[in-house]
């Protein structure tokens, strides 16, 4: 029987009982595990499982194939999800699973699409920005609330940008060099390219600072929203439609398209509720040091400061 997911499994360390705990819980969840690998360095580790569905589940699948073709993929998410619930309260301290379509792990090209701020990169520069209109405090707590998805992201965002009117434009260039790349992200990013995949960020962020980012790592793809400078200074306006959760969806769709790859072998990544409807259209949707409520519904979720983990969970 041919495996049909790969559980992968990581956090700073395994040891060999986590790993037959592991091990023991997969199979109690109806998967026949198969070949296993060890990977990851000095900061954290990785265990890799290729699983296939146990002969009875796989007629009952293939039963859901036949009914209602439409409704297959629903039948198997719905049906994988029972193991990573399971794995998910595994009681290991520290560890997190992911399980991932066989298909997508082997795919020779894959498409990674990752949100910016507090994923690409360790700072919200909203917030960064806001300091130097003295609003630094008030901004943050609307960009958590609207990253909770208790406020509409583009409403929040317009006034969050609006105590930014009247700044000299050389804030930008200040608050971009207080910017750092998350650990692991220019890693990550160079593993995908160096494999053939395509890289590519979507933002609620600004594009003045974006765009050096992006250069600078080679991406193929990148937006963010376009702060309005006239004459010198910030008018607290932020200039086209603004990127939101529907327009980081569509960007997947139409950059994967233009890759010729399929929905399936794509990678999302991000840690806010404006990142939900990516991650949910993706092969795969991953929460990075997400909020609860993004956490809740991720295919898979990385509670590690290091960004590359998500390569593991890829296969690259």
């Amino acid at each position: 029987m041919s495996s049909n997911v790969t559980a992968v499994s990581y956090g700073l360390k395994l040891s060999l009982p986590d790993i037959q705990r592991l091990r023991s819980l997969l199979t109690a969840a109806g998967l026949s595990v198969g070949a296993e690998t060890r990977a990851g360095d000095a900061r954290f580790e990785v265990y890799a499982a290729d699983c296939a569905l146990e002969a009875k589940l796989e007629a009952d699948l293939d039963g859901a194939l036949e009914a209602e073709s439409a409704a297959a993929p629903a039948a198997i998410a719905a049906r994988l999800d029972g193991p990573r619930h399971v794995l998910a309260a595994s009681g290991i301290d520290g560890v997190d699973t992911a399980l991932v379509p066989a298909a997508l792990r082997s795919a020779p090209r894959k498409f990674l699409i990752m949100d910016v701020d507090s994923t690409l990169i360790q700072q919200e520069v909203i917030e960064l920005l806001a300091a130097y209109a003295g609003k630094r405090e008030e901004v943050t707590a609307v960009t958590e609330a609207a990253m909770r998805g208790e406020l509409d992201f583009a409403q929040s965002l317009h006034a969050r940008v609006a105590v930014l009117a009247g700044l000299p434009a050389d804030v930008v260039e200040k608050v971009r060099a207080e910017v750092k790349l998350t650990q692991g992200a220019a890693e990550l990013v160079a593993a995908f390219q160096a494999a053939g995949h395509a890289v590519a960020v979507v933002s609620g962020g600004f594009n003045q600072i974006l765009r050096p980012i992006a250069e600078d790592l080679g991406l193929h793809y990148w937006i963010a929203n376009e702060l309005e400078i006239v004459d010198g200074a910030l008018t607290g306006k932020v200039l086209g439609d603004v990127i939101d959760r529907a327009a980081k969806e569509k960007y997947l769709r139409e950059w994967a398209a233009a890759e010729g790859i399929p929905m399936e072998h794509t990678i999302a990544v991000g840690d806010g509720a404006n990142d939900l409807d990516m991650l949910g259209a993706a092969g795969i949707g991953i929460a990075f040091n997400a909020k609860p409520a993004v956490r809740a519904v991720a295919d898979a979720a990385v509670n590690l400061p290091y960004l590359d983990a998500v390569r593991y969970i890829a296969g690259v």
